[in-house]
């Protein structure tokens, strides 16, 4: 037996090291894990609660519609119920999306550097993929605009951009869907949508009546500490929002996704709290960067890429074994760095002192 020509050679998606892996392999107690961009505060108190109360329902399977976590974003929104989809995380949102629209020959269009289940989802579908480099590390979109032709189906932009963290502001997003053909679907991604505090951040749920073709991803893994539940969504037209439903799962979200979601969704004064906690976080972090001299990449997320002048697998390796678990390999001398606790920013920044003193410049 032979599978698809195209996934031969598709490398398999590698998740962050894992706490229990690290303490294995090193012999580390504590471990630091700032890999993952995982919400260091967990989830509302409220959520443990909810959790517990779908215990005795463990045998009966879940709304497949998420009929009443969909009633409750939709008042959170303002939206027709009709223009949300769930997924177990938005990157199955993802998924699904390529699967609804991409056949073997289409183009795809996105950004060198970003999220790479765009191209791997895109691959297995048989696309062709067009990749932009980033302009200062953020999605430049007049160069993506330029790549678009008659064979193009889907453009994909990731707004905080992962793993760089930077943004496109709301006039570089509505000049880029005024001038694009409206028989191309524009997926933007905002998974850390909530922890941007930027003030021309874009208000894209406003831009869903006028873009048709406009399709918004967002998750409860990041902000809402549900990550471990898996449940994420997408925001767009009717008609959008039904094509994609056409090739989702049944029962693709748990009963326990669907009620904590519900009960996260409830409690808006902890992510309040959580985006004031991780500014509190990057500044810290940002100022101890400018301290050692090196660059990063302006974030709007819950993560930040600082070029740390060194070669990037050299450093997280001594970093695992100092028991601190951070990102490498998306550009040659950069680490992407979790925002965590006070406690775990600050070890990581001690590690990462003891670190460069350990590689020299340039090895």
């Amino acid at each position: 037996m032979q599978p698809k020509p195209q996934i031969v050679d598709l490398p398999v998606y590698e998740p962050g090291r894992t706490v229990e892996q690290v303490k294995q392999e090193f012999g580390v107690d504590n471990i630091v894990k700032l890999a993952s961009n995982e919400n260091p505060f967990g989830c509302s108190p409220t959520v443990k609660e909810a959790l517990i109360n779908e215990f005795e329902h463990t045998a009966v399977y879940p709304d497949g519609a998420s009929v009443e976590l969909t009633k409750a974003l939709s008042a959170h929104y303002g939206i027709d119920p009709g223009q949300i989809i769930f997924g177990a995380g938005s990157d199955e949102v993802l998924l699904m999306t390529a699967r609804a629209f991409l056949q073997p020959g289409d183009e795809t269009i996105m950004a060198e550097t970003t999220f790479p289940q765009y191209k791997h989802n895109s691959t297995i579908e048989g696309a062709n993929i067009i990749e932009v480099p980033l302009q200062d590390g953020k999605h430049d979109l007049e160069a993506m605009l330029a790549k678009v032709t008659a064979s193009t189906k889907i453009v994909w932009i990731c707004n905080p951009n992962n793993p760089t963290g930077t943004y496109n502001t709301e006039t570089e997003v509505v000049q880029f869907m005024d001038r694009i053909s409206k028989d191309v679907l524009v997926v933007l991604d905002e998974a850390y949508l909530e922890y941007a505090v930027a003030t021309d951040y874009p208000d894209s749920l406003s831009l869903l009546e006028q873009y048709p073709n406009l399709l918004l991803l967002r998750t409860f893994s990041k902000i809402y500490g549900l990550a471990s539940l898996r449940i994420g969504y997408g925001l767009g037209s009717k008609s959008l929002i039904h094509s994609i439903n056409q090739v989702r799962e049944p029962f693709n979200t748990t009963r326990y996704a669907q009620a904590a979601a519900l009960a996260a969704l409830q409690d808006q004064a902890f992510i309040d709290r959580c985006r004031e906690l991780n500014r509190v976080g990057m500044d810290y972090l940002t100022s101890c960067f400018e301290q050692l001299g090196f660059s990063y990449f302006p974030s709007q997320g819950n993560f930040i890429m600082v070029d740390v002048k060194r070669p990037g697998q050299a450093m997280f390796q001594s970093l695992l074994r100092r028991g601190v678990i951070v990102r490498a390999g998306h550009l040659p001398t950069y680490l992407r760095v979790t925002i965590g606790s006070r406690e775990q920013n600050e070890a990581f920044i001690e590690a990462l002192k003891e670190a460069l003193a350990e590689i020299e410049v340039g090895v």
